[in-house]
């Protein structure tokens, strides 16, 4: 998967944390993930009823 440089290091930045062993906020990240999923959902529906 290619992501530009800008993205990755934005995302990098928003994720990153010092406190966690493993370098970034496993939490945080699941939060962001799963908001980006339910957008791609609601998109999803309005293109949906769009189309029927």
């Amino acid at each position: 998967m290619e992501i530009p440089t800008e993205a990755y290091e934005r995302i990098e930045a928003e994720i990153t944390s010092d406190a966690s062993p493993v370098g970034i906020d496993a939490k945080k990240t699941h939060i962001m993930i799963l908001y980006k999923l339910m957008e791609i959902e609601k998109r999803l529906e309005q293109l949906e009823r769009l189309g029927s």
